[in-house]
């Protein structure tokens, strides 16, 4: 350094200063970024706790609801028959509730962990439909809600019409838009199903109730995973969150998509779009467990 002219040591200084505060920036850089990194994960471990505090909930209180019942029934007289049967209705009803919320769960855990693909068969979409339908119907029923079914389809094997795509999938991802339908109507409305094919034979299901509606504002996070637009401790209505965002993901899976539409106080629609598998697949699927045809098709 003693060896530098005056104009080699300014350069040399303005170098290192330079240099000193290219640090400085990277250090302050490198600072917002660990602060955004620590913000990220305080959002997400208050997330899991919020969504575990209430997944406790919807399935500590079915098996409480279970046991309870199960055990007044025991005590019941043999003359007060309808007692039990009304105990009975409450039971299955509570059991409906913890495996619809229990496969979610799984589903999630599955999605998470990268471990969910298509299973593609030929789908019997009116009997899957109806099938989804008919598992809500005690719930309907109790709170005066009546389905409308609007089957927009004439082509297919007779009365059905098969497409190829994940049973079990698609009957989660109806079974969750029901299930939110039921949720947010007011008593005595309806809820309105329609199924149609588009111009290039992509399936369309919508589901529309009449009930709260949501907010412009919400309907850019009501697909985020466990996000509840209704998060107060005393809510009136069931359910943690993880539903539609399942139903987002399972699309997903499936290369579909789902559209919103709704206004605060009108209700709401849901619309979902499914492009057929490009699978060859042998055999046909009712609801996803079974194969079979039905007796008054003509398969040959």
């Amino acid at each position: 350094m003693n060896n530098l002219s005056d104009r080699q040591l300014l350069k040399e200084l303005r170098m290192r200063l330079e240099s000193g505060k290219s640090s400085e920036k990277e250090i302050k850089d490198l600072t917002l970024d660990l602060q955004s990194v620590s913000k990220k994960l305080k959002d997400s471990e208050a997330l899991k706790s919020h969504f575990i505090s209430n997944i406790s909930n919807e399935i500590v209180n079915p098996f409480t609801s279970i046991l309870g019942l199960s055990k007044a029934i025991l005590s019941v007289e043999k003359h007060d028959w309808k007692k039990v049967v009304s105990m009975v209705a409450l039971i299955h009803s509570e059991a409906f509730n913890l495996d619809f919320q229990l496969k979610n769960i799984f589903v999630a855990a599955k999605i998470e962990a990268g471990e969910i693909a298509p299973n593609v068969a030929k789908v019997n979409i009116r009997s899957l439909l109806q099938t989804v339908v008919d598992s809500f119907n005690i719930i309907s029923r109790k709170m005066g809600i009546n389905f409308d079914i609007q089957f927009n389809i004439e082509h297919g094997f007779g009365k059905n019409f098969y497409f190829k795509t994940d049973s079990e999938k698609l009957k989660l991802i109806l079974s969750n838009l029901i299930n939110n339908a039921l949720k947010y109507s007011y008593k005595d409305s309806s809820v309105v199903i329609s199924v149609w094919l588009d111009d290039e034979d992509v399936l369309k299901i919508s589901v529309k109730d009449f009930g709260t509606g949501i907010s412009e504002k919400n309907q850019q996070t009501i697909f985020q995973r466990f996000k509840r637009l209704d998060t107060g401790i005393n809510s009136i209505n069931r359910g943690h969150g993880l539903g539609l965002s399942i139903t987002k993901a399972l699309l997903d899976v499936l290369s579909g998509d789902i559209e919103i539409a709704s206004q605060k106080g009108e209700g709401s629609t849901f619309t979902i779009s499914v492009p057929e598998a490009k699978n060859i697949v042998d055999g046909f699927s009712g609801d996803g467990n079974d194969i079979f045809f039905d007796e008054e098709d003509e398969i040959f």
